[in-house]
């Protein structure tokens, strides 16, 4: 593949810190990465096939993940050409650019993996989509959008007409409300920051709503360096055995190649549309991250590696 873009999101910065010290054990390597190339999700031009390839041949546009594992491990997407297995890939619509293109792959995937069972999602219920502003939540509150959901999101007081025009039925600005004691009852509670307790979220859930947890290391913010939120999974997932609330949809994960088939139609229909906060050059990579970190995002950070021609 002879890249185009790529994308700079927080699973990226897990295995270049080597933080929590747990996901070294994941995949990532103890004292230094496997890989010393970071990236996984990408856009570019099929340079070359191997001989079984029949699904692409060179010249096509693609865009999908490097890693097919589900370890945490650099892709080698941060470079100027790197080797993608087919079934990762999915042909780039027309419709949107190789930047936007490579915003979506991990986040969309983390999104459809904990979205399963949206099918049994009736139009007109409601979900609450908190962090809807981030890369994995602007994607969420899409995807459940298009199955007809009625869709609140939860972001800071910048990020609420962005959440509006991505069609955001209510909007609330954490910084002034507190989603948990508005006394409304969500039959889906998607929470990417996971800034509220699960007993606080369970109020805000009906008897047989569904509370998902993606849950973000803000970076080290929170000081667990060792098993970051592994613990507070995993306490989750036994007291799933006795809160209906926590149980999962009972369906089988999807593969990268299905969600990437279900993720290029919908961009392609124009259900989701990525939204990109900044681009940078490969070489501008350090500030790529620094901005990630610090700053507030409206968007995915992309690096542009192959200037279009």
């Amino acid at each position: 593949m002879r890249v185009r873009a790529a994308s700079v999101h927080p699973d990226v910065w897990h295995v270049v810190s080597g933080r929590p010290y747990v996901l070294r054990l994941m995949g990532a390597g103890f004292s230094k990465p496997k890989n010393p190339i970071p990236g996984t999700d990408m856009a570019g031009i099929v340079e070359s096939v191997g001989g079984s390839v029949t699904r692409f041949r060179p010249g096509d546009p693609v865009f999908g993940e490097t890693v097919v594992t589900f370890q945490w491990v650099n892709g080698g997407a941060f470079a100027e050409y790197v080797s993608v297995h087919h079934e990762l890939l999915a042909r780039k619509p027309d419709n949107i650019t190789f930047e936007q293109a490579a915003s979506v792959p991990t986040s969309g995937f983390i999104a459809l993996l904990n979205l399963r069972g949206l099918n049994q999602l009736r139009p007109g219920q409601k979900v609450l989509i908190n962090g809807g502003g981030g890369g994995v939540g602007s994607l969420a509150l899409q995807i459940t959008k298009a199955h007809g959901a009625h869709v609140t999101a939860v972001d800071s007081t910048s990020k609420l007409d962005m959440l509006r025009s991505l069609g955001a039925d209510e909007v609330i600005d954490y910084t002034r409300e507190d989603f948990t004691r508005r006394g409304v009852r969500y039959d889906l509670i998607f929470d990417v920051p996971g800034n509220h307790p699960f007993s606080a979220c369970r109020r805000a859930l009906t008897p047989d709503g569904r509370y998902v947890l993606i849950g973000h290391e803000h970076f080290g913010a929170s000081g667990k360096r060792v098993f970051g939120l592994v613990p507070y999974f995993l306490s989750l997932m036994v007291l799933s055995r006795f809160v209906k609330q926590l149980r999962g949809p009972g369906l089988p994960m999807p593969t990268k190649k299905d969600a990437m088939a279900v993720l290029r139609n919908l961009l392609e229909v124009g259900k989701i549309t990525p939204i990109i906060d900044s681009t940078y050059h490969l070489s501008d990579v350090r500030e790529a991250f620094r901005h990630m970190i610090e700053d507030e995002l409206h968007g995915k950070v992309i690096l542009t590696v192959v200037d279009a021609v």
